[in-house]
């Protein structure tokens, strides 16, 4: 059986947040009311992130929506990041279940999100483009790395899901008092194009390493039958 179908993985977060992250949600979790379960957490994460699209999209009109971005983004973290941790708490893990729903939900969530960024004029839509196509990258990368290996990184570079919630909400914060950003002299461009190219330039960095990673060290397990290597160990 393999690691996805058994539902065993382990995860993998090196993130600047993560070890005061993770004790945070133990203690959030710890005193949750019974009657808020894991998939009501997960509910909340995807619709916080239906907000943050609403409300990025809505900032091309009205600057003072970014305050419902940071908000909404600070609820998707909530829900997004807690549901995991209360199932574990309280015994009701659902490996499978909890991993298919936890990562369609990242799917669906993070895509609404860039085409409420594409539709604020605050990004050019094929800069957006390019940041969904990296991302999906990414994300299947990870997915096979989890079926094939067992091992789901949840970070780059100590770079993670929390990180990138936190530089999002200030990046709506600067652009709703004013959306250019000089790049010295008399050059400035949109914050969000310059944002958009380097998450692009560092989602492709982060499936190229990854990947070359995952295939070396699956190529060293599992070696051609009858082979120099199998012949070698």
């Amino acid at each position: 059986m393999t690691p996805l179908k058994a539902g065993i993985h382990t995860r993998e977060n090196t993130s600047v947040t993560a070890a005061v992250e993770r004790r945070l949600l133990v203690w959030i979790a710890e005193r949750l009311p019974a009657s808020v379960s894991s998939d009501h957490l997960s509910a909340v994460g995807l619709a916080a992130m239906s907000i943050a699209a609403v409300s990025f999209a809505a900032m091309g009109r009205w600057p003072a929506a970014a305050i419902g971005v940071v908000f909404a983004l600070l609820a998707n973290w909530f829900g997004d990041s807690l549901d995991g941790t209360v199932a574990r708490a309280r015994g009701h893990q659902r490996p499978r279940y909890g991993y298919y729903v936890d990562h369609v939900i990242d799917v669906a969530g993070t895509a609404m999100l860039i085409v409420g960024m594409a539709c604020s004029g605050l990004i050019n839509p094929l800069i957006a483009l390019a940041v969904l196509t990296a991302y999906l990258m990414v994300c299947a990368e990870s997915y096979l790395a989890v079926h094939a290996s067992g091992r789901f990184r949840m970070s780059f570079l100590w770079f993670g899901p929390t990180e990138l919630r936190i530089v999002l909400a200030a990046g709506a914060l600067k652009a709703a008092h004013d959306p250019m950003v000089s790049l010295g002299g008399s050059v400035s461009m949109m914050l969000f194009d310059l944002g958009g190219m380097v998450a692009t330039a560092g989602l492709v960095i982060a499936f190229l390493v990854s990947a070359a990673g995952n295939v070396r060290t699956l190529y060293r397990e599992e070696p051609i039958p009858g082979g120099r290597e199998t012949r070698a160990a």
